[in-house]
């Protein structure tokens, strides 16, 4: 059994079984339509309660999504203002059924906005936030106006709300499609943020730099698998996988068979 706690992410239908047969230590889920400004679902008959009871049954841990819509950082008041509700929604979710944390992703600012306005933006949100459990940054895969994206991007946003509590996700394929140096991702971001709470562990599907956001099984992206595993070793942290479901169990055995 692999040292670091191995996960993926997984459908909503019947989430703690499909954890068991993998043998998982943790999920990762959506408690809503990713895509919705509409209210939280909880994938089990018995509501956010069951959800909660079934997992510490059978001694799994549960990592929430955010939605994918959430950006806190825009200037748009039609956007910012109810993501700041639905990012509270799924904290709030996230709780009910005892999640380790949830993840969002870092947003973007439009071109007429100066970079400062979104992390100031992000400053406000985190202050109103009710943390109930913790929330990871992630860093995102394109976008010229990403809180996220770019290591001075990242820098720039950790240095304002790295003291407020707030951890880091690192997704692989996100920093090696965003433009992060591979050889040394891990310790680069420990460095800028100080921290790495989870990772989501993907290859890429796209080349170096690309800006796609496009997810490949372990040992059949354009990343280098014996970096990408040196990294994981470096993070030290929790692992999500978020590739392809199909080849899912193909993925979870290098993990193991790397001995993180």
């Amino acid at each position: 059994m692999a040292k670091l706690a191995l996960g993926s992410h997984v459908s909503t239908e019947n989430p703690i079984e499909t954890a068991e047969k993998l043998g998982l230590d943790h999920i990762q889920v959506f408690l809503a339509d990713p895509q919705s400004w509409k209210g939280n679902d909880f994938p089990h008959p018995d509501g956010a309660e069951g959800l909660k009871a079934q997992a510490e049954k059978a001694k799994i841990g549960i990592y929430v999504h955010a939605r994918y819509i959430i950006n806190v950082a825009t200037s748009n008041n039609k956007v910012r203002i109810p993501s700041r509700k639905i990012l509270q929604a799924d904290v709030d979710a996230a709780a009910l059924v005892g999640a380790k944390g949830v993840i969002v992703h870092g947003g973007h600012v439009t071109a007429d906005d100066e970079p400062e306005l979104g992390v100031a933006n992000w400053v406000k949100a985190i202050n109103q936030l009710d943390m109930k459990v913790p929330v990871f940054i992630e860093n995102t895969a394109g976008g010229k106006f990403s809180m996220a994206r770019r290591l001075e991007s990242i820098a720039r946003l950790w240095d304002a709300v790295g003291q407020t509590g707030v951890g880091f996700c690192l997704d692989t394929c996100h920093a090696h499609a965003g433009g992060i140096d591979q050889e040394t991702l891990s310790e680069t971001i420990l460095k800028t943020t100080g921290r790495i709470d989870l990772v989501h562990c993907n290859n890429s599907r796209d080349v170096f730099d690309s800006g796609a956001d496009r997810h490949a099984n372990l040992d059949s992206g354009t990343m280098d698998l014996e970096i990408l595993i040196n990294n994981l070793k470096v993070a030290n942290a929790p692992i999500v996988l978020e590739t392809p479901y199909e080849n899912i169990e193909a993925d979870l055995k290098i993990l193991r068979d790397a001995n993180l």
